[in-house]
């Protein structure tokens, strides 16, 4: 936030000029600047408010005009930049930074170029001064007296001003600008004598003879005109210069200095990462004085390995180009600090003036400093006596850049939180290289400084090994390959994590690498075990989370309750309890800062180091946020289910007080609904766990059956485990058709990898519990597994009744899924007793019950058809079938069920 004299009276805040209202409000907003920190009275400002008598209640109207104005200030967040509007008694005071005012930063700026030596930082301090103005002061307020005179006195300042600015271009011999400034000025302000004196001369000594003495008639003929008195001593003693030898000879511009000359003086372009060109020579400046070349760099780092493709890629971004910023980013403990002062020190010769460097304390448990600070300590570092040091940030930036303009300078900024907190410390012109460390990706300095970002990543493991040898010696590390690998995965390439291994071993001699592996794969005390004294993972990590805004922290917090190794923005915001596109926007600010990765677009993975502190910071999370989680897969797993299995019947009523998420994500197709079941199978497996660990086994073993659809399509893919736990969880909460779907189910999967004497164990209890529970579907369902399983055993007597009840009930039932499902089975059922008029009759009944959507489905029963075709002898309609039924499987990416039609399509006679 600022405020605005210098021109039409505003609040600027990030969003653009605010205007204050009225013209009588934005009075008293001025009347409040112009003496800030200062009580101003009730009739001091009513002086100010009218230009005549104020009104009887006038006291009303400026209350109201107040009231007003503190409600503006506060809609945009004064208080978090120190003002606040104060009622004093009978006055009213304004207080804040007075640098917040463009007023006061534009006397500092004139007061900071009086105290110049050199001309060209006193042109620098002045265009600072004048570049606050944006149009005449007090523009938009009341005319009254006290008003007029302090617009009138900012005005003269500025006028004085634009006349030093002109003197100090003169004096650097730059006489052709010195008269365009003061052309404009002098033209608007024609009676002011000094700028018509200042002018001529600025003229004549550009070579411009006859133009200097035709303005100074001119001038005299507006000044008898206008106010009947002829030139005073200045604009007199200035014609006389003139015309004293036909005036002064013109001095070179500075494009006239000789070419030679001024290469001669350049300085070699030092060796480094680029060649950048020598500060140029400004021909007519006096010589500079003698500088300090500062040396603040720290110690350079021990034992710093590797990284040899990030130094390359921050060699480029320190190339040519106009003052680059290199921005160093990575999460807590990568190596950022280390990795910028080795670069630094790497490339010392390429910054003869100096070395500069700041830790900005972003991600610390000490305070940040201030930007005024800092560049004190730079400013001192320059060798600036600490009385000629401005009291403002601005003016001490205005003078920092100035300072090094014309200098070959390193500036190393470590540490930032954020992307304010480096721009005022930015230097100027173009041979400085600043390097800027940070745990935040500070996307807005690339977007207003177009810095160049240099992430750094985890080490490979070539690289942990070189930190470990670093410490332990090549020799041990060696001995045991295994295991350093084994701890360069467990310390996720952390190279911070690396080196608290390497002390902790290095202080135990007789431990081997592969027993501290053994001890860090124990996830209780992994952190703990990289932790050594005030330093660790756990510490880098907790200074990270502390300077996160709320909303981020909160949804950090809740990541330890978790399930899964990534999430999605779902997912996310069911555990903080908030809307899935405030989760991607906390998840997005834990990405900036490096506690997240995108890993594919929509799901976000912390790496496993990050995982552990979040678990250890779950007990500060929403007690509520797990149950959430929960219910969240709950809720989306049944439409999963619909989209994945059109018109199957729900494996699961949602239990009582679920607690429905913000949204619910949709699936435009099966495999959509596949995918989504694939991504979240460790998140839905650890979830199984969790539930029954909290003791909410109604939620378990729905979670286990929601998995249904991908674990028919991935049958074999170990999904005993699971199954498993959810029968506990259902016989748990005695729920009868949970325990027959769960056992049908686990059955069926038995079946699949070849434990028949497993998979009846199951089955032959799963169509009585259904029947105990009275559904219809769940006994179907059971009963047509059992048969199979029976029949693939060789006891077809107990499987035909099986079949047959099966087949009753889901007629019974009246829902067409289940009916396709038993009568698919009874038509395979049939061709195996070669039964074929009934396989081909049964199939054909399906086909007729079964959904568009089904593709798979649909296929299966071509298939049937099929072969049911070649045993009746009716070939070239079995293959009609068959070719259909592998464009079908084609289509719907059943590979299993393509291949069967093709295999059997290729032995029918009629193929060869």
């Amino acid at each position: 936030m600022e405020f605005r004299l210098l021109g039409s009276v505003a609040v600027v805040t990030e969003s653009g000029d605010v205007a204050p209202g009225p013209v009588k409000r934005a009075t008293l907003l001025a009347m409040l600047l112009l003496r800030p920190n200062t009580a101003v009275s009730v009739d001091q400002l009513a002086d100010g408010l009218w230009e005549d008598e104020p009104p009887t209640h006038f006291r009303t109207v400026l209350q109201g005009h107040v009231s007003r104005l503190r409600a503006l200030l506060a809609a945009h967040g004064a208080e978090a930049y120190g003002v606040e509007l104060a009622t004093h008694g009978s006055a009213y005071l304004l207080r804040l930074p007075e640098s917040l005012v463009d007023a006061h930063r534009f006397e500092e700026f004139v007061g900071l170029a009086r105290s110049q030596k050199q001309p060209a930082d006193t042109v620098r301090m002045l265009r600072e001064a004048l570049a606050c103005w944006q149009g005449p002061a007090l523009t938009g307020t009341v005319r009254s007296g006290p008003l007029e005179a302090a617009a009138g006195g900012l005005e003269d300042l500025r006028l004085a001003s634009v006349e030093a600015l002109a003197e100090a271009y003169g004096q650097l011999g730059e006489h052709g600008r010195a008269a365009a400034v003061l052309r404009t000025e002098a033209v608007a302000h024609p009676l002011r004598e000094s700028l018509a004196a200042a002018l001529m001369l600025a003229l004549g000594r550009s070579g411009r003879q006859s133009d200097a003495i035709n303005w100074f008639h001119r001038t005299r003929r507006l000044l008898a005109e206008e106010l009947g008195v002829d030139p005073g001593e200045t604009l007199s003693e200035a014609y006389a210069t003139l015309l004293r030898a036909d005036g002064p000879a013109p001095t070179p511009a500075p494009a006239q200095a000789s070419a030679p000359a001024a290469a001669s003086s350049a300085r070699p372009a030092a060796p480094g990462p680029s060649t950048l060109p020598a500060a140029p020579v400004v021909p007519g400046a006096p010589p500079a004085p003698p500088v300090t070349v500062p040396e603040m760099l720290p110690r350079p780092p021990r034992g710093f390995t590797a990284r040899n493709a990030e130094l390359t890629a921050l060699d480029g971004a320190a190339g040519p180009g106009h003052a680059p910023v290199c921005l160093v980013t990575g999460p807590a403990g990568v190596g950022k600090t280390a990795f910028a002062l080795h670069w630094a020190y790497e490339h010392r010769p390429a910054f003869p003036d100096g070395r500069l460097f700041a830790d900005l304390r972003g991600f610390s448990d000490t305070p940040a400093p201030d930007a005024a600070s800092v560049l004190r300590d730079f400013l001192l570092a320059l060798g600036v006596h600490p009385e000629r040091i401005p009291e403002t940030a601005d003016a001490r930036g205005a003078l920092f850049r100035s300072l090094v303009a014309r200098r070959r300078l390193l500036v190393v900024l470590d540490n930032a939180r954020s992307s304010e907190q480096v721009r005022p410390l930015l230097p100027g012109g173009d041979h400085c290289v600043t390097l800027v460390t940070s745990r935040d990706r500070l996307g807005g300095l690339v977007a207003s400084d177009a810095a160049r970002p240099v992430p750094l990543g985890h080490l490979p493991r070539e690289g942990a090994t070189a930190l470990l040898a670093s410490v332990l010696g090549e020799q041990r590390v060696a001995a045991e390959p295994a295991a350093v690998a084994q701890l360069a995965r467990l310390c996720d390439g952390l190279p911070l994590a690396l080196r608290v291994t390497a002390a902790r071993l290095a202080e135990r001699p007789q431990w081997t690498l592969d027993a501290m592996a053994g001890r860090l794969a124990d996830e209780q005390s992994r952190l703990g075990m990289l932790d050594v004294e005030d330093t660790g993972v756990s510490a880098a990590l907790r200074l990270t989370v502390l300077q996160l805004p709320e909303s981020a922290a909160r949804m950090f917090r809740s990541l330890g309750l978790h399930t899964g190794s990534d999430l999605d923005r779902f997912a996310a915001g069911a555990l903080a309890g908030t809307s899935p596109a405030q989760a991607v926007a906390d998840l997005d600010r834990l990405a900036a800062a490096h506690l997240l990765t995108e890993s594919v677009a929509g799901r976000w993975t912390p790496h496993d180091l990050v995982r552990l502190y979040a678990r250890e910071l779950s007990p500060q999370a929403d007690p509520e946020g797990l149950p959430r989680l929960l219910d969240h897969y709950l809720c989306t797993g049944l439409v999963a289910d619909a989209a994945a299995e059109p018109g199957s019947q729900p494996c699961y009523t949602l239990p009582a007080g679920t607690r429905r998420p913000a949204a619910i994500r949709e699936f435009e197709d099966r495999e959509a609904a596949l995918a989504w079941y694939a991504a979240e199978r460790t998140a839905l497996a650890g979830a199984v766990a969790a539930a029954a660990e909290a003791g909410l086994h109604d939620r378990a073993w729905r979670l286990v059956l929601l998995q249904w659809p991908l674990i028919l399509v991935r049958i074999t893919d170990g999904w005993v485990p699971l199954l498993e736990s959810g029968l506990d969880a259902a016989e748990r909460v005695g729920d009868l058709d949970a325990q027959s779907r769960t056992r049908a189910l686990l059955g069926w999967v038995l079946h699949e990898e070849g434990r028949d004497a497993e998979a009846l164990v199951h089955l032959e209890r799963a169509p009585d519990l259904a029947a105990r529970a009275g559904d219809v579907i769940s006994e179907a369902i059971a009963r047509v597994n059992l048969a199979v399983v029976l029949d693939a055993t060789g006891d077809r007597a107990r499987a035909t009744p099986q079949m047959t009840r099966a087949v009753e009930l889901a007629e019974a039932s009246g829902h067409p899924p289940t009916q396709v499902l038993t009568l698919q089975h009874l038509a395979r059922y049939c061709l195996d007793a070669q039964e074929y008029d009934e396989a081909l009759a049964h199939a054909g009944r399906a086909a007729e019950l079964i959904s568009p959507d089904a593709r798979i489905g649909r296929a299966q029963l071509q298939i049937a058809r099929g072969e049911a075709l070649i045993g009746l002898g009716r070939l070239e309609e079995a293959a009609d079938q068959l070719g259909r039924a592998k464009a079908a499987a084609d289509a719907a990416g059943f590979e299993e069920g393509a291949a069967r039609a093709a295999d059997t399509l290729a032995r029918l006679p009629l193929a060869r």
